[in-house]
């Protein structure tokens, strides 16, 4: 039997052995802080982001990631040029044009690869075909990108911005629609716009961009600033995303539950929908590089007057994990 006084200093021995272990172990490495600027307020075009972070993925990969939604939604890209923000969410054809202006940008990885975009009508209304907008009010909300868009839609059908009547709806897109003001929409989301309106009583129908003579394109990337970017904190943050967009395709519905639990405006009808809209058009390899997609692209926008002179596709984009 251990006597009490023997038994106190075995254990006092015990306790200063593991005080020791505690002092001379070595901490944790602090999580690398990672900042991305959002396009829009979050919504599903973001469930690989939301489901990183709500899963621990982003944790694993030692990343702190700070996620952000723009006061102004052109404002992200400019954001990473002026080394602001280490990641924004863009889209390839904004990322053509800003490129050819001079800002220090590069594709890094793709969450939606496909084209969301289309040009959006009424279902009973007069414009059956493309060639019907001639002489009709045709709303936008970004200049420059969505006007290349149309245009390239107008062109083999003989049209060109003189036939038609361009009207900016300041991102009301669906309600100036519905509301009788234009005739059709450019720049309207296929996993949004049409249940939006559908939701409201009123059938819509999309011209797809792709289906009308455009090249096909990734629509939501994240871009970077080329000079500065961190590639080892960019290529764990696409493992991480890949990682939850496996998780999201193997997991629909809990996935959904994760991502519409973040917070309460998410859990409506009108993103429930768009969230299994969105599900097959996330990117499968977001840091993947299909550098002919980008040379079509850039080769379609100088075709148009839109571009000086075609970039080399490695000037747009990269892989990451390549390097």
């Amino acid at each position: 039997m251990i006597r009490p006084r023997a038994y106190i200093r075995r254990c006092r021995a015990v306790l200063a052995a593991a005080t020791l272990l505690i002092l001379v172990a070595p901490a944790a490495p602090a999580a690398d802080r990672l900042t991305l600027i959002l396009d829009w307020f979050v919504n599903p075009d973001h469930g690989p982001i939301i489901v990183a972070q709500e899963n621990g993925y982003f944790a694993d990969a030692g990343l702190e990631v700070e996620i952000i939604p723009p006061a102004d939604p052109a404002d992200p890209p400019k954001l990473v040029a002026a080394g602001k923000a280490d990641l924004a969410i863009s889209y390839q054809p904004q990322l053509h044009l800003q490129v050819h202006e001079g800002l220090p940008l590069i594709r890094v990885g793709t969450l939606v690869a496909t084209p969301l975009n289309c040009l959006l009508v009424l279902e009973d209304g007069p414009i059956k075909s493309a060639a019907d907008l001639k002489g009709r009010k045709v709303g936008f909300s970004v200049a420059g990108v969505e006007e290349a868009l149309l245009g390239a839609i107008l062109r083999p059908h003989g049209l060109g911005f003189e036939d038609i009547e361009l009207v900016n709806v300041n991102w009301s897109l669906s309600p100036s629609l519905m509301a009788g003001q234009v005739d059709a929409v450019i720049g309207a989301f296929r996993n949004f716009e049409l249940n939006q309106m559908q939701i409201e009583g009123v059938e819509g129908r999309c011209f797809y961009l792709e289906e009308e003579g455009l090249p096909s394109y990734d629509e939501l990337i994240y871009v970077a600033n080329r000079e500065t970017m961190d590639r080892d904190r960019i290529r764990r943050f696409l493992a991480a995303t890949e990682k939850a967009t496996q998780f999201i395709v193997n997991h629909p519905e809990s996935s959904w539950q994760i991502f519409s639990a973040t917070a309460a405006e998410l859990r409506d009808e009108l993103n429930e929908r768009a969230w299994w809209d969105t599900l097959p058009r996330f990117a499968l390899r977001p840091a993947a590089f299909d550098a002919g997609r980008y040379r079509r692209f850039e080769a379609f926008l100088h075709e148009f007057g839109l571009v000086p002179f075609e970039h080399d596709a490695a000037v747009l984009a990269t892989d990451v994990t390549a390097q």
